[in-house]
């Protein structure tokens, strides 16, 4: 089915990229700015999962930017839509096999750590998988990648220290931290946040650690930025409201473009 897509994506563009970004809740406007972009709904590409959580426009953007050729996805697919582990992978798989070498990840997340507010960005330096599956379980596709790929430097150091001179020269702060991937749909109890934060977590969120684990499977280099906001239950006295969590992510969208825009030449060189 890979092959597939595949295919069909090479039927309606013929941009090779080295370089994909996932798009995630809120965060879809960098997409405005690709080059002779050509974009293509998630349902025209054979097997790939449509998006429907909210603020995920669920099409692929092929084009480029600063000259980088460039695959942006708009919108993901997660566990708790009830995806299979490989369905919600199948994009990051396609894009590896389209050539993509390095892929870049953002996503909406509560924040954990005291010092950290709605709004901010934070790069992830790892992940804690609290998901309870894994889209590498079963027989290996020695196509794809080894048996027991190694996840010591699952977010590349090196692309790390690109995005934060990327942020100094845009003047922006950015914090790094360990994301907890945790499988929703419901918000986290306090308890559980209580939990997260005794094994390491910053950050806790719904995605990216099943998409890391199949892109490093391929050998792809990641680097993920996660957007608080929210602050993780339990943290301040009050609820946690998804229409609230769009609402944050849209207003930082702006930096987070902005980010991505000063950042993307420097992966494509």
């Amino acid at each position: 089915m890979i092959d597939e897509a595949v295919a069909a994506i090479r039927a309606r563009s013929s941009a090779a990229p080295i370089v994909a970004v996932v798009l995630g809740s809120g965060l879809g406007g960098f997409a405005e700015r690709i080059e002779d972009a050509v974009e293509i709904p998630y349902g025209d590409i054979p097997g790939w999962p449509p998006s429907t959580a909210l603020g995920h426009a669920g099409t692929l953007v092929l084009g480029s930017f600063a000259g980088v050729p460039l695959a942006v996805m708009r919108g993901r697919a997660h566990l708790y839509e009830g995806h299979a582990p490989e369905k919600v992978v199948f994009g990051v798989r396609v894009l590896g096999r389209l050539g993509v070498r390095t892929l870049v990840l953002t996503n909406a997340c509560g924040g954990i750590r005291s010092d950290l507010e709605p709004g901010d960005l934070v790069l992830v330096s790892d992940h804690i998988n609290l998901q309870g599956v894994s889209p590498l379980v079963g027989p290996n596709d020695d196509s794809l990648g080894p048996r027991f790929p190694d996840m010591s430097n699952a977010y590349d150091p090196e692309l790390r220290r690109l995005a934060h001179a990327a942020a100094a020269r845009l003047g922006q702060a950015l914090a790094e931290g360990v994301y907890a991937a945790w499988i929703g749909p419901a918000f986290e109890t306090p308890a559980e946040i209580r939990m997260i934060r005794v094994l390491g977590g910053d950050l806790v969120g719904m995605s990216t650690a099943p998409e890391v684990l199949a892109a490093r499977h391929m050998g792809l280099r990641c680097l993920a930025i996660s957007c608080v906001t929210n602050m993780a239950a339990g943290i301040l006295p009050e609820p946690i409201d998804a229409e609230h969590v769009l609402a944050v992510g849209a207003a930082a969208e702006g930096r987070l473009t902005a980010l991505l825009g000063e950042l993307l030449p420097a992966l494509g060189s």
